[in-house]
């Protein structure tokens, strides 16, 4: 399966990054192939400003439009998900994410944030027509160990989640793109008419 990692921290040193490599890591064990995003290296006006005309923006919601899987990871301000990728979800089509299959990872300061997932990010992923949005994973800085430029270590009850909602998505994986024939066969999205704008 083709899968996107879609990295939403204004900064590539960041912990939800650490987390996102982890993750992508333990898929491409499974066989998967991964592609990386970060929004953060998007030319910023081009991104505000919805810019179709944009070599990079096209580049990047073709990313998107060619994953079958997105695994999806920002850090949490203010109890949402960054602006950048609000900007990013907001520049893709209405149904920018249908017959994909999306996990949400998120880390926050504290544990009074893990529902950020389910109340801020989980109704715009389905709003643009995911598949199926799994369970997400929250974490707090202090679980990921060393996440900001050292040794990266993950908590043992933490490391049980990733290995769930890992094992998840390799499973709805299968049952989605390889039982189910019809979803090879996927419509395309809007992304070539954007670029005709």
């Amino acid at each position: 399966m083709n899968i996107l990692l879609l990295g939403a921290s204004p900064s590539r040193t960041s912990s939800s990054r650490a987390l996102l490599a982890d993750v992508g890591e333990r898929l491409a064990g499974l066989g998967h192939h991964l592609s990386w995003l970060e929004v953060c290296d998007l030319p910023s006006q081009a991104l505000l400003h919805a810019d179709f005309h944009n070599a990079d923006i096209l580049a990047a919601l073709a990313q998107v439009e060619e994953a079958e899987a997105v695994v999806i990871a920002t850090p949490v301000y203010q109890a949402s998900y960054t602006g950048i990728l609000k900007v990013f979800l907001d520049i893709l089509p209405q149904d920018g994410l249908k017959n994909k299959l999306v996990l949400p990872l998120a880390v926050g300061g504290s544990q009074s944030h893990m529902l950020a997932i389910d109340y801020a990010l989980r109704p715009v992923l389905q709003a643009l027509s995911a598949e199926l949005v799994l369970p997400g994973i929250y974490a707090t800085s202090a679980q990921l160990k060393g996440a900001g430029g050292q040794a990266y270590a993950v908590e043992a009850a933490l490391a049980t989640r990733l290995e769930r909602g890992i094992a998840r998505l390799h499973s709805e994986s299968r049952r989605y793109y390889v039982d189910n024939k019809e979803f090879l066969h996927r419509t395309p999205s809007a992304t070539a008419e954007l670029a005709l704008r």
